[in-house]
């Protein structure tokens, strides 16, 4: 993938994720009260609205605010850099590690720009499950950032994977 080819995919790539998670986040913001869920497909699915002030599953929350600001902040916008500097400049990634890195930079601004506009906290809504085994509550750029792991982990079996001998 050349130079610009890979900057115009990250930036859409980056523009899209952000903005779905950005709309998915206000649609429950705007539409179900916090704390509060509604329930589809016969509980299967719950869009329940909480905001976090912690990482994935409430990790950190009961650190002191200057702590937190300093990590999931500070840290975090330190990290999408990092992510966006491998996904346009990093040499040797193939189209799954591009997007990998992409996708990991858009879960962390995501998250970021709620941390930033609200106080320290992202908004968490979406939980799946059946009967009592239900995943923790978590949003779209929760999402990505697994889907960014999972693309990541596939670039480097398949970097690692020796080709044909002859």
């Amino acid at each position: 993938m050349n130079r610009m080819t890979r900057l115009g995919f990250v930036a859409v790539l980056l523009l899209a994720c952000v903005g779905c998670d950005q709309v998915s986040k206000g649609v429950v913001r705007n539409n179900i009260v916090l704390g509060h869920s509604r329930s589809f497909m016969g509980d299967t699915f719950r869009l329940t609205h909480v905001e976090n002030p912690g990482a994935f599953l409430s990790a950190g929350a009961s650190l002191p605010e200057g702590v937190r600001v300093a990590v999931f902040q500070v840290g975090v916008g330190l990290i999408v850099l990092a992510l966006l500097y491998f996904a346009l400049f990093g040499r040797q990634q193939d189209a799954r590690g591009v997007t990998g890195f992409a996708l990991l930079a858009a879960s962390g601004l995501g998250n970021l720009i709620d941390r930033i506009v609200l106080d320290g906290h992202v908004t968490d809504f979406l939980n799946i499950g059946f009967g009592s085994l239900r995943t923790g509550i978590f949003n779209v750029a929760d999402v990505l950032g697994v889907v960014g792991v999972v693309l990541l982990l596939l670039s480097q079996k398949r970097a690692s994977t020796p080709g044909p001998q002859s």
